[in-house]
């Protein structure tokens, strides 16, 4: 029994950890027209990626977070490309709805994180990183393939838009 309150408490530890005050949100765009609206007191994020690939080549996923408030905010790069590919941070799934495999780095965590696990992102600013969604996920078939943030309970990160993604012959 004492087992069992210690797992349970571990767990709501690790799933609360990295997450902080802010709330997050982005807007529901398409994959390359980001549509933030302008003042507010939380991150937005939004995802994007070329229109189509062609198969074999780069699958640039850009992913930007906006902090459109008067003060600076952080969030957990944990489970975010601004780590790489650490840890699955998307479901992605083709056009008949089965989950495509990742294949990166599964990393496990010291908890609570440390300092240098957040990155602020100062008044008025974005961070953004490109990272290319091949690496970690075998996109490699030509085919329609739908991503979704997944990993906001980690990160604090938790509205963010879908994308759809083409990979062309």
């Amino acid at each position: 029994m004492r087992n069992l309150i210690i797992v349970m408490a571990s767990g709501l530890l690790a799933l609360s950890a990295c997450t902080n005050t802010h709330k997050n949100t982005s807007a529901d765009t398409s994959a390359n027209t980001p549509d933030i609206p302008a003042a507010t007191e939380t991150l937005q994020t939004v995802m994007s990626v070329p229109p189509s690939v062609k198969a074999g080549e780069p699958v640039m996923l850009t992913f930007t977070v906006y902090n459109r408030s008067a003060k600076a905010l952080e969030f957990c790069k944990w489970h975010t490309p601004f780590e790489g590919f650490i840890a699955a941070f998307l479901d992605v799934r083709n056009s008949n709805g089965e989950e495509v495999l990742y294949r990166g780095a599964m990393a496990k965590r010291v908890m609570p994180p440390p300092a240098e696990a957040y990155i602020q992102v100062p008044a008025g600013d974005s961070a953004t990183v490109d990272i290319d969604l091949l690496k970690g996920y075998d996109l490699s078939a030509p085919g329609k393939y739908h991503a979704v943030y997944q990993a906001g309970g980690m990160s604090g990160l938790e509205q963010v838009n879908e994308l759809d993604i083409t990979v062309v012959p």
